[in-house]
């Protein structure tokens, strides 16, 4: 590309014609609310937009408090990305303090939402709607599409490679949902069990056939009654239950304490909420979906 002095630019700037090398650089600023959903823009959108994540990877986006610096970001948005559901309520209390009249993609939005039965102190309220519902991978494909949709309009420069990132990822996650399928009719029915700290495996267990046991409610936040705790260690010992796992960095002490006391060792940690820093298992969506179901299936079959 050709070198262009102050002298050159300044009358395209004034002209109100781009400057090729200013032109070159200039992608549009797409903010997505938590670790897994800004992957799925990725996939989306690739290199065609500039994408910025509030609660990163290893972050509890359940309990995120933004900082100043997310504020500018959400200022500097050309499309928000959320999950809904009443998953990130504090990125809707960020919208309105920076005043933000962009465009905003509601990833769940179409998706019929399941409901969990409510647990004393579990952050999402009485009879709330589950939000994790990117766990069922085929709803994962719902919400490339709507990222799609999202970035059509906020960005539609890039919208040649949106439509390719899509169907790509698409295709993706198709192969993906197969082969879930295929790693769980390995495991007999009465065997798809398995136990977790907190309640964010309902998509995942109505799609795949399998039984999730969770001392906490979905937003894993309020410490399990010894009632609870009780219960679910009576479960595990009368089923037999093999596949007990630890899910997130809180939750380690209560799910070691509980395996222990039922006889059972842990057999991994999950991801559910978050994906992991780049150099862990779980980088990114698919390789999430793999972990998990790769640690399941053996921990299942015992």
């Amino acid at each position: 590309m050709p070198c262009h002095s102050r002298r050159t630019l300044l009358p395209l700037l004034l002209a109100g014609l781009p400057a090729p090398a200013l032109h070159a650089q200039a992608r549009p600023v797409v903010v997505a609310s938590f670790s897994i959903l800004g992957d799925l823009v990725r996939q989306v959108a690739g290199d065609a937009v500039a994408l910025r994540v509030l609660a990163g990877p290893e972050t509890d986006a359940h309990v995120f408090q933004p900082r100043p610096s997310e504020a500018e970001a959400i200022r500097g948005a050309a499309l928000v990305v959320r999950n809904g559901l009443g998953f990130e309520p504090w990125l809707d209390r960020l919208l309105r303090s920076t005043g933000f009249a962009g465009p905003v993609t509601t990833a769940t939005d179409g998706i019929q939402p399941l409901r969990a039965a409510p647990m004393p102190g579990h952050s999402h309220g009485a009879d709330a709607p589950d939000p994790h519902a990117w766990q069922d991978v085929r709803l994962a494909q719902s919400y490339a599409r709507r990222i799609a949709a999202g970035l059509a309009g906020a960005a539609p420069q890039a919208g040649a490679a949106v439509r390719a990132g899509a169907e790509a990822c698409l295709d993706r996650l198709g192969a993906l949902d197969a082969w879930v399928r295929g790693q769980f009719a390995s495991v007999p029915e009465g065997r798809r069990v398995l136990v977790t700290s907190h309640d964010a495996f309902g998509y995942f267990a109505a799609a795949y056939g399998v039984r999730v046991l969770a001392p906490q409610g979905m937003g894993g936040q309020a410490q399990p009654s010894a009632q609870q705790v009780a219960a679910l260690i009576r479960r595990i010992r009368e089923d037999r239950i093999t596949a007990v796992f630890l899910e997130g960095p809180g939750s380690q002490a209560v799910m070691e304490r509980l395996a222990r006391d039922a006889g059972v060792v842990p057999r991994g940690r999950l991801y559910a909420d978050t994906l992991s820093l780049p150099d862990g298992p779980a980088p990114g969506y698919e390789a999430m979906v793999r972990h998990n179901v790769g640690l399941m299936v053996p921990a299942m079959l015992g």
